[in-house]
């Protein structure tokens, strides 16, 4: 079992982990926030659960504003942060932002995509 969260910083990347043809959590961190702060931490708890190599991708907004704002664009849900998208090749399936982003919230939605 592969338990991480990888970080991305460039779309060719994120094309890379969307390869799989699997649903896909993009994780935008600000790493200023106590509340993106506390959402990576709900993050990395669904990823310690989760049985199989975890569907997460992150990338810190500070450091890869363009990927940020390409992934707003190209998926059509203004940018948040912090900010959870579920994602298939093409379209957004769920997205939460700030305190709504908890273990059991990621846990339901890849649980209804599947």
């Amino acid at each position: 079992m592969r338990v991480s969260v990888d970080k991305i910083t460039t779309w060719d990347e994120l094309d890379a982990k969307k390869a799989t043809g699997r649903p896909l959590f993009i994780f935008k961190n600000s790493t200023t926030c106590p509340v993106s702060r506390e959402a990576f931490s709900e993050v990395k708890g669904f990823v310690q659960g989760y049985d199989g190599e975890a569907p997460v991708v992150y990338l810190n907004v500070q450091e890869a504003r363009e990927l940020s704002n390409r992934i707003a664009e190209e998926y059509g849900v203004k940018h948040e942060s912090p900010q959870l998208l579920l994602i298939d090749d093409t379209e957004v399936k769920w997205h939460a932002s700030h305190w709504k982003i908890t273990e059991k919230a990621i846990s339901r939605a890849l649980s209804d995509q599947t």
